[in-house]
């Protein structure tokens, strides 16, 4: 036996009685309580229907409690103090009747004292008053050889007199009174006794009492306050239902109104509320219908003059394809022949020839955005090196960039940047914010740095040209959009590149974000997931520049940086530790090529 007391594991019964008994089903009951008191929270917080029902009914609700228990405690005061005078004056008339005749009784033996008690006493029982009237005849203590003893009517006996009014009684002959508790089989009730001190013959003293029995006045008393909380019950009822139904004409024209606005800003212009009648609600609900209206003609209007514009801009981008193309081959062979040419002839050819490539630029940006507002166009995704889309840009843009003067500097991880992408659309827009950078960087040296993280990649371009403001930061990306338009461009743009490109990087769930300041420079961010449509969270490269020289990253640190969206936060300054790059220099053309050969040679730093 003992053996087997100790092998049998102890823990468990512990984990099983905890499980099943008080504890889980307190714990249950207060999560029932909590769920309970939350779905009361929504509900009061969500319906104004409720919440004024509910207010309204409370507030009733203390208004009857007060003026009840008011009520209540007038009526019961009023009751006993009529039964009082009553009572008292029967009381003292008694008690001094009965007091008299003991006074002036001559007897001498125990028979004819007992006779004349028991006649006297029946004057004091037999009393027609209106409340149930019993006596008590109690010998005081200290007195021997009594020819009565203790007597009392009903059911009453000697233990119902207090001890206070008994002792008041020993010390006085004057009458007093006392509220006591009076029982009556297994229910008591209210009851006053009034006694005073009587002598029997042979000149011992007694206590006589009358105990009267408020009973039928607490019943009354009852009765009354079950009489008012039952009217105050229905006056509730009627309280709320009035509330309910008034609130309930306000607030169901006011749900309807929001119901039809939600449906019209979830574009179902055709919805319009239900009008009845012709009070304020009912205006109301015809003003909201003629503004719906008014909303909808508007809105169809301007539905149907952007499809006429996306369409005419389609179309005319398609039609002049085909002319383009023969204006384009002819310019081509003048430009071809031009060394035949006199001077005057040959500047012409060359002009006809760069304007019509800037037209087929602006023909092509124009046919892009037609498809994007047509929801035409899609992706072509498969995982492809940042890195290498960036060389390809930089090969092709270095040319441009060395007539204006400017030094492009590539920075890499060693690992290169995979992601899954559309590389056609990447290059656009890689391409697209180098040569913005090439455009503004007033022949400063050109940043482009390419980074990565667990779930995302990153290009940004740094230019330290004019700049931006922070406003224009906000409408860069803006179709036909110039911060300057007074300042001449010499790549021939569009004005739709970078819009163009924040319309590639949403096809690639990514974020296009741009930091400016005046005389400082601009930085161009684009960050995009690994996987395409997964969430970005942070980027791996800093929007704005750590340092407004030239600091960059150190390779081997692993940051992650906040997105700002398409409004940037200037000033956001990461804690750790930075590696300084090359510094500006005031060299020369030749050492700028010096320093690109070196730029090349090295795999990713600068």
């Amino acid at each position: 036996m003992p053996g087997s007391a100790t092998t049998e594991p102890a823990p468990e019964p512990v984990a099983i009685s905890t499980e099943s008994g008080v504890p889980v089903v307190l714990r249950r009951s207060l999560e029932v309580i909590k769920n309970a008191r939350e779905r009361l929270r929504s509900r009061w917080r969500r319906s104004l229907l409720f919440r004024t029902v509910t207010s309204a009914v409370l507030l009733s609700a203390l208004a009857l409690l007060a003026a009840g228990a008011f009520l209540s405690n007038q009526i019961a005061s009023g009751l006993f103090q009529e039964r009082f005078h009553q009572v008292e004056s029967e009381s003292v008339r008694g008690l001094n009747q009965v007091k008299a005749i003991f006074d002036s009784a001559a007897t001498t033996d125990r028979t004819s004292t007992h006779s004349l008690v028991t006649n006297t006493v029946k004057i004091l029982e037999g009393d027609g008053a209106l409340v149930q009237r019993d006596f008590v005849l109690v010998p005081l203590p200290g007195d021997d050889n009594l020819y009565v003893g203790p007597t009392a009517s009903g059911n009453l006996t000697s233990r119902i007199v207090p001890e206070a009014l008994s002792s008041q009684i020993r010390e006085s002959n004057a009458i007093y009174w006392q509220s006591i508790e009076v029982k009556n089989g297994k229910s008591a009730g209210p009851g006053l006794i009034f006694g005073t001190r009587v002598t029997l013959p042979p000149g011992k003293e007694y206590g006589l009492y009358l105990v009267y029995d408020l009973t039928s006045v607490q019943n009354t008393l009852d009765f009354i306050n079950r009489a008012m909380a039952l009217v105050g019950g229905l006056l509730l009822l009627v309280v709320g239902g009035i509330t309910w139904y008034v609130t309930r004409a306000v607030v169901r024209p006011v749900a309807a109104a929001a119901q039809v606005s939600e449906k019209l800003a979830a574009g179902e212009l055709q919805e319009r509320m239900t009008v009845k009648g012709e009070d304020e609600i009912a205006r109301l609900g015809s003003s909201f219908n003629h503004m719906a209206a008014s909303l909808q003609d508007q809105i169809n209007q301007l539905a149907t003059l952007s499809q006429m514009q996306q369409r005419f801009v389609s179309d005319v981008s398609h039609e002049l394809r085909t002319p383009l193309t023969t204006v384009r081959m002819a310019a081509e062979v003048l430009h071809d022949a031009r060394e035949d040419f006199d001077p005057i002839n040959k500047r012409s050819a060359e002009l006809l020839y760069n304007q019509v490539e800037r037209f087929q630029i602006l023909l092509n940006d124009l046919l892009e955005v037609s498809r994007f507002d047509a929801g035409v166009a899609i992706l072509d995704a498969e995982p492809t090196d940042l890195v290498a889309v960036a060389r390809r840009v930089i090969d092709a843009a270095t040319p441009h960039a060395e007539a204006m003067g400017s030094l492009l500097r590539l920075s890499t991880p060693a690992g290169g940047c995979v992601a899954e992408m559309d590389s056609r659309r990447i290059e656009r827009v890689v391409r697209n914010l180098i040569m913005n950078a090439i455009e503004h960087g007033e022949g400063n040296p050109i940043d482009i740095s390419v980074a990565g993280n667990d779930s995302a990649v990153a290009i940004s371009v740094r230019d330290r040209g004019i700049g931006m403001s922070p406003e224009a930061s906000t409408r860069v990306f803006d179709r036909f959009w110039r911060a300057d338009p007074a300042r001449a461009r010499t790549t021939g743009g569009s004005g739709l590149g970078l819009s163009i490109a924040m319309e590639d990087t949403r096809l690639h769930t990514g974020r296009l974000e741009a930091w400016g300041e005046r005389e400082v420079g601009s930085c161009f961010r684009l960050t995009l997931p690994r996987v395409l449509g997964d969430t970005i969270t942070n980027s791996p490269l800093p929007l704005e520049p750590i340092v407004l020289a030239d600091a960059v990253l150190d390779r081997d640190m692993v940051i992650a940086f906040p997105l700002t969206g398409e409004i940037p936060i200037i000033g956001f300054k990461p804690k750790a530790p930075l590696g300084l790059g090359e510094t500006e220099s005031t060299e020369n053309a030749d050492d700028s090529a010096e320093e690109k050969q070196e730029l090349e040679k090295q795999e990713p730093d600068v």
